[in-house]
């Protein structure tokens, strides 16, 4: 018979897998759906946002190196969904912006399930929020994760995003 400790236990590592599956499903879903990895999914959202920007920007928003950065967008021009253009003005400065394919595409992907989750934790009381930070840093401080990248998702919309977003059907 398990003591209460150990099926608490249970209950979260169950639920940690529950996320980890639910967050590989969100990136499956979005490779297969819309051939998009999630970083080019994440320039695509970017770019329709705030406009043409260079590279250098690019890479510090998504925490890659410029390295990577150059192969996403490589990728993403090869598909027609990005040109690289000069800054007008100042020719030593190229930009990196949508086509008009590139924005069709990009004004129909998902919120990715980040963004979902922060939206629905901001409807969340402060201290439940507190909480739940305390837990993640604990459980994050047990398994020894100091090493993973602490970035935030930027949230540029105070609405939330509409649900009809949210599935994760397979066409």
């Amino acid at each position: 018979m398990y003591t209460e400790n150990e099926l608490l236990i249970k209950e979260i590592v169950g639920a940690i897998r529950k996320f980890v599956r639910a967050v590989s499903l969100d990136a499956y879903t979005m490779s297969k759906q819309y051939n998009l990895t999630g970083p080019q999914s994440t320039i695509l959202r970017t770019l329709v946002k705030d406009g043409p920007l260079p590279s250098a920007s690019l890479s510090r928003r998504l925490y890659v190196t410029p390295a990577n950065i150059t192969g996403i967008v490589d990728r993403l021009e090869k598909r027609g969904l990005v040109q690289r253009v000069g800054k007008e003005g100042d020719r030593r400065v190229v930009l990196v912006a949508l086509t008009e394919s590139g924005e069709e595409l990009s004004k129909t992907l998902p919120d990715p399930l980040e963004k979902r989750l922060i939206y629905e934790l901001a409807d969340l009381e402060t201290e439940h929020v507190r909480i739940l930070a305390l837990v993640m840093n604990q459980i994050f401080n047990l398994i020894d994760a100091k090493g993973v990248d602490n970035a935030f998702l930027e949230l540029h919309q105070s609405a939330k995003p509409e649900h009809n977003n949210l599935d994760h059907h397979e066409s």
